[in-house]
């Protein structure tokens, strides 16, 4: 990405001019040293947000440069090869060009530092804080605002070329499927109020046609409960477009939410397809374990605050322990004797699994060697092995050590991953069912 540096210019050209007594001609270049700091000029990427961004990296490569060739003229300056001024010769202008190139670069920092802080959204938590806590040791610093640059500047790509992709189809409406898209949630979250809790996903999907509406049930309850919950939305569904069927895209419990749902009566014959997402369809076996080593008091005491704060939260009767059980290895055996998949309706399943424990978000990344002890490659809460359900299975991960958690499946952290757009992957499932004719 090229631009030109105002401030730059400024900054060279009143070092020169310092140094060859001519200041006042320095202060000429100031408003071009203003406008640099506050209207770089380059190529704008597509959004308000991701401008801040190209002009807060553009003032901190900026910075990079013009703290190099200060320090160069500081060098300089104690001798005679600029033919000019040395400290000894004229220390007054030594100690103005001091203070000028101080605050000048200062300025330039803070206004790139602010910008990316608040308008970059890969650069989590952990940087910031660690880019806090380095800002005062010399080198370090410099090293954890290159790392910095280039998060930016990858986001800066990434996302321009996003929009540039979903503009350039946009007629195709390639998500526009011949049912409306049905998204529910897994368990202890919720997707009516507070949180989003897909991600970028759904703002991708309508970009390219897709219609969408949520499942707008408890965070946690059992799946009857919830299955209970999701047939009288989908019911609310039909009457409100008059689209006869809806496609269901569920993740996690949430997938045995909707099996579920599919088999109470009327249901059925208003679903054209299931997607199940990362969801446990034959259970976790550390579910299990946990719940046998973990006293019942506990457990309660548990439910019991988690309960308390949804309820405040909106939900009319969370139930997490109810939640927990049907997670177990040993409740959906049961459930998948007692409910087969309905006739008519399409049946598919995704997975992913981490690579190593280090791939994935906190919790995830402690919960990945519990769950791969019991049920082996997981992807930091459920094993490879219960993933496969219906007439299609795809099987997700990355090379290296990262891998695909069960939240980078729904865009949880909103984290670019090398090697797979996670927006990408539901633009082209839902381009797969507008093909199938669903």
């Amino acid at each position: 990405m090229s631009y030109i540096s105002f401030s730059l210019i400024y900054f060279m050209a009143s070092n020169f001019f310092v140094f060859r007594e001519c200041s006042s001609l320095s202060w000429i270049l100031l408003p071009l040293y203003i406008a640099g700091n506050f209207f770089p000029v380059f190529r704008l990427p597509r959004t308000k947000r991701l401008k801040n961004c190209a002009r807060g990296k553009a003032l901190l490569v900026e910075f990079l440069g013009s703290t190099a060739l200060s320090i160069a003229l500081f060098i300089l300056s104690f001798t005679n090869l600029l033919s000019v001024d040395t400290i000894f010769e004229n220390p007054k202008l030594w100690i103005i060009n001091t203070l000028l190139a101080v605050i000048l670069e200062a300025v330039v920092f803070w206004n790139g530092m602010i910008r990316i802080f608040f308008s970059s959204e890969q650069l989590g938590i952990k940087t910031r804080i660690i880019a806090v806590i380095c800002g005062m040791i010399p080198v370090v610093h410099l090293i954890v605002l290159g790392r910095m640059i280039q998060i930016v500047s990858d986001e800066i790509v990434t996302e321009n070329r996003k929009i540039m992709l979903d503009e350039q189809r946009h007629s195709q409406r390639i998500c526009a499927t011949k049912y409306p898209i049905l998204m529910v949630h897994g368990v202890f979250f919720r997707d009516f109020r507070y949180f989003n809790y897909w991600g970028r996903i759904p703002k991708a999907l309508e970009a390219n046609g897709a219609r969408i509406f949520y499942g707008n049930h408890q965070s946690a309850a059992s799946v009857e409960t919830s299955a209970c919950e999701l047939a009288a939305r989908i019911r609310e569904i039909i009457q409100e477009t008059g689209c006869g069927k809806v496609n269901i895209i569920a993740h996690s419990k949430g997938g045995l939410d909707c099996r579920r749902a599919l088999n109470l009566p009327g249901i059925a014959e208003h679903v054209a397809t299931l997607t199940t997402v990362s969801t446990p369809h034959r259970g976790c076996e550390f579910a299990d374990y946990l719940l046998t080593k973990i006293p019942q008091a506990e457990q309660e005491a548990v439910a019991k605050t988690y309960n308390a704060a949804l309820k405040k939260l909106g939900d009319p009767n969370p139930d997490f322990l109810a939640a927990v059980n049907n997670l177990t290895a040993s409740f959906c055996k049961e459930f998948n004797n007692m409910f087969p998949d309905v006739p008519g309706v399409m049946y598919q399943s995704i997975g992913s699994k981490l690579n190593k424990s280090t791939g994935g978000r906190f919790p995830l990344n402690f919960t990945y060697h519990l769950a791969r002890y019991f049920d082996g490659a997981n992807d930091g809460l459920v094993g490879e092995a219960s993933f496969p359900w219906g007439s299609a299975y795809k099987m997700l991960t990355v090379k290296g050590t990262r891998g695909i958690s069960h939240g980078d499946m729904i865009d949880l952290n909103r984290e670019n991953i090398p090697e797979f757009d996670v927006r990408e992957f539901y633009v082209q499932l839902l381009a797969d069912l507008k093909q199938r004719g669903y």
